[in-house]
């Protein structure tokens, strides 16, 4: 048998394959799927991709003052970043059940 924990060599790198493809299975899953993210109790949302691709922004027109545009760009970014903090707990949840350092 060999050194490692009673696993030889050909059967480990069939696990680390079967582990390679079910991972960049789960990636594949993560990027084809949608998370929302919104701010000023719903004046802005915006949807972005698993792969953190913004697909699309909605932008109420009440919430649009000429006067206080900082607002406006302070809404926006509030929504994207929730959004984007989606995207980074799915991912840990699905791709932390691996347990491999230097992965994440």
């Amino acid at each position: 048998m060999g050194g490692f924990g009673g696993m030889n060599i050909g059967q480990l790198m069939k696990e680390a394959k079967k582990m390679q493809a079910d991972i960049e299975k789960s990636q594949e899953e993560l990027e084809s799927k949608e998370f929302e993210g919104s701010a000023g109790g719903g004046a802005i949302e915006v949807k972005v991709t698993g792969a953190k691709l913004i697909k699309e922004i909605k932008i109420k027109p009440e919430v649009v003052d000429p006067d206080d545009v900082e607002m406006l760009q302070d809404l926006i970014l509030t929504c994207i970043n929730e959004a984007l903090k989606k995207v980074d707990s799915a991912q840990a949840a699905s791709l932390g059940k691996y347990n491999i350092p230097g992965i994440m």
